[in-house]
């Protein structure tokens, strides 16, 4: 099996092979459950869309061309970057199913020598599908950035912005999408004071926050149709006021009107620009959230549901404004017929609430990729589903998230201030999205640089034109996700910064196998009875813990298993490829090497047999070893890779189990492992301390004594990601000077 079919192999995940193959009847039963994921965000715009764009002062003519112009906006915002761009492109570059800002950044690791997280490069090769036939053009065009490791942390960087300010999203779309719902009632209580609405507000997304660890999947057969009534409502309204109203709207589909608005409002148009962006929220969300439906299924219920129905809101909407300019700011609720009218307002509120339900899973996975990806301090991920692989929940997440969203909610008060953040957030994931989707058109599929330039100029301008209108609002309130998104930024990249140094200190400080072969057989050491899994980040060589362990004790176990937890830049691992043994030193040592292999989307479950499974990889590593050696023979005359790595391409393993051994003829070594394991496993971490050398500059030891100190001290220990009990728990102290 040749190195790039091995790939294939390992990134093809059981759930998406059966989306490719489901019938049409499963696509459109996937097109409708994503209606109550996917959807709920961009469903609910209409609700604040108009009255944050006409917040400024524009004045409105009786021939009503600033609101044709504001619709004609709205109208091809809508179809290029909602439709054209996302659905029709930036759904095609999934990564194995798996969409979002670190998807992109994951097929461009994959593709190109641009990583800058912590791996191993024997373990990476296997996973680069770089093959033999890459064209002398993209080779060309990578080979400049290769060389530079700034432009390897500027992509970084530009990644965890994006990733920052889409985490933004889920403290600003609860905000004021459920302020939004709930101050409808105040047209029918006048007298209501806005205390009561932020309350009712805040009551509102406390429950909410509440209720996530129960998990989605409890709750999901409720949302699909609570968004499938909203869009039905509003586009049936839509259709009610276009006709009574103003039918002639439809003129206002014309791009002509967006140019007659600026002409006329000037600088006041081009600012409003920065409301009717929210019309096109939750497209971001839509991407991310791709890994639980198929691309498919998202597309056609964009297409034929969302999309139009969406746009008959707005024309509709726009129909009322043309002849009720007095009800500008209240415009969505005033459109509503009053017989209908509370009604309306029950689901407007409930598809508020299934909106942000959307945006704070798609965070929730954001978190744990980057997790995954040694981007962010470990934290606890809940599986809330035993069925569903990427429904989690995060509780320190979540309940910042909610203290966040109660303090934006109180402190603002006002959906307009709110609009003009959650704008600024919105323009700036896109035009992450939209650079990292030009470098994927060239690194990846390979297309002329003329085509990535194109792409980059059509969308990337109407991007810079919101994000410029957006940028005005930094005084006002625009400066909330960028205060936030630093925060974060700064968090992820000292975390991230630490963690690489750490590995570069243990790689430089390993024991090699050599220096072990030279203390002779014994090496020196007692054996005690008991398998011991000395975990490490290193995948080769002897970590430096295990010669600081045995300085101090010279003493180890009768077998020990060097474990090497990585996460590699595919979103799954199959199960099969998930264990990667080999020997370390002589046969008689009794030491192996145990490589772990996770995917970023993958999660280690809080009830994974990890221990048990450790000692079933190693019974069929020491059972099929002659018939490996073999095959290695051969593989070496061939110039082949390593026996570590390669192995189990090669060679079919037993499918040995520890409660199906009576009738199993063994070997003498795999009795000897058994017999350890009866004598008790012991966990091996190293409880290492961080440190910057006396040489380093004022910023190193801000980052790595003060910050990452800090943030590795309140962080969940590896030891609690792989359910270590206490009892068999050892921690050796160490000092990391970096």
């Amino acid at each position: 099996m040749n190195q790039r079919s091995s790939v294939e192999s390992v990134e093809e995940g059981v759930s998406h092979q059966s989306i490719k193959r489901a019938s049409c009847s499963a696509v459109l039963t996937l097109a409708y459950q994503s209606l109550g994921v996917v959807y709920g965000d961009l469903s609910t715009s209409p609700l604040y869309v108009y009255k944050t764009t006409f917040s400024e002062k524009v004045s409105l003519r009786e021939d009503d061309e600033d609101i044709y112009g504001v619709l004609s906006f709205i109208f091809w915002t809508f179809t290029l970057v909602a439709l054209f761009k996302y659905i029709f492109v930036v759904m095609s570059a999934d990564d194995n199913g798996e969409g979002g800002t670190f998807a992109l950044y994951s097929l461009l690791c994959r593709h190109a020598n641009l990583s800058v997280l912590p791996n191993d490069d024997k373990l990476s090769a296997i996973y680069s599908i770089e093959g033999s036939d890459q064209t002398a053009r993209t080779s060309a065009f990578k080979l400049p950035f290769e060389k530079h490791e700034r432009f390897h942390k500027a992509l970084l960087i530009f990644v965890f912005l994006g990733t920052c300010m889409t985490i933004g999203d889920g403290v600003l779309t609860p905000a004021i999408s459920v302020l939004s719902a709930v101050s409808g009632v105040r047209l029918k209580f006048t007298g209501l004071h806005e205390n009561y609405v932020v309350v009712v507000s805040c009551i509102i997304l406390v429950v909410l926050f509440s209720l996530q660890h129960h998990g989605t999947h409890r709750v999901s057969f409720m949302f699909a149709p609570i968004v499938l009534a909203w869009l039905l409502c509003i586009s049936s309204i839509g259709v009610y006021n276009i006709i009574r109203w103003n039918p002639g709207v439809v003129n206002a589909l014309s791009p002509v009107y967006m140019f007659k608005l600026l002409r006329h409002t000037g600088m006041a148009g081009w600012v409003s620009l920065g409301g009717v962006v929210l019309s096109i929220t939750g497209v971001e969300t839509m991407f991310a959230d791709l890994g639980h439906f198929s691309a498919c299924s998202i597309k056609i219920a964009f297409t034929f549901l969302v999309y139009p129905c969406l746009v008959l809101a707005y024309m509709g909407e726009a129909a009322f404004l043309s002849r009720h300019h007095e009800d500008i700011q209240r415009s969505f609720y005033k459109a509503i017929p009053e017989p209908v009218f509370w009604p309306v307002f029950v689901v407007a509120t409930f598809a508020a609430v299934v909106g942000s339900q959307a945006v704070i899973t798609a965070t929730f996975s954001i978190i744990s990729q980057c997790c995954a990806l040694n981007c962010f301090p470990r934290v606890k991920i809940v599986h809330t589903s035993s069925e569903i692989y990427g429904q989690i929940y995060i509780p320190e997440v979540n309940w910042m998230l909610m203290c966040l969203c109660l303090a934006v909610t109180i402190g603002l008060r006002d959906t307009n201030m709110i609009g003009h953040a959650y704008g600024l957030a919105v323009t700036t994931v896109m035009l992450v999205t939209t650079c990292l989707m030009a470098l994927v058109m060239v690194v990846v599929w390979r297309k002329r640089i003329i085509t990535a330039v194109s792409f980059l100029l059509l969308f990337g301008s109407i991007e810079v034109l919101y994000f410029s209108a957006c940028l005005f609002k930094v005084p006002e309130s625009g400066w909330i996700p960028l205060a936030l998104s630093s925060i974060l930024m700064v968090v992820m990249y000292v975390w991230n910064y630490g963690t690489l140094k750490k590995h570069r200190f243990d790689m430089e400080n390993k024991v090699s196998v050599d220096q072990l072969v030279s203390l002779g057989p014994s090496l020196g050491m007692v054996r005690v009875p008991g398998i011991g899994l000395l975990c490490t980040n290193l995948g080769t060589g002897v970590p430096a813990v295990f010669g600081h362990f045995v300085t101090n004790l010279p003493a180890f176990h009768q077998i020990l298993v060097i474990v090497c937890v990585k996460s590699v830049h595919i979103p799954y691992v199959a199960e099969e490829e998930r264990f990667l043994l080999g020997r370390v030193g002589p046969k008689e040592y009794g030491m192996f090497r145990c490589v772990v292999q996770f995917g970023y989307k993958d999660l280690l479950q809080e009830n994974y047999d990890f221990e048990n499974r450790v000692v079933s990889e190693l019974i069929n590593f020491v059972e099929t070893e002659e018939e490996r050696d073999t095959v290695n023979g051969i593989m070496e005359q061939a110039n082949t890779s390593t026996q570590m790595v390669e192995y189990q391409d090669h060679v079919k393993l037993l499918d040995f189990s520890l409660d199906n051994l009576e009738n199993v003829s063994l070997r003498d070594e795999s009795i000897k492992i058994l017999g350890a394991r009866e004598s008790g496993v012991a966990y091996i971490f190293s409880h290492s301390y961080a440190k910057a050398k006396k040489s380093s500059s004022i910023l190193n030891k801000f980052a790595i004594n003060i910050l990452y100190a800090f943030l590795s001290n309140n962080c969940r220990g590896p030891d609690v990601a792989l359910n270590v009990p206490h009892t068999s728990l050892l921690k050796v102290g160490m000092v990391y000077y970096v």
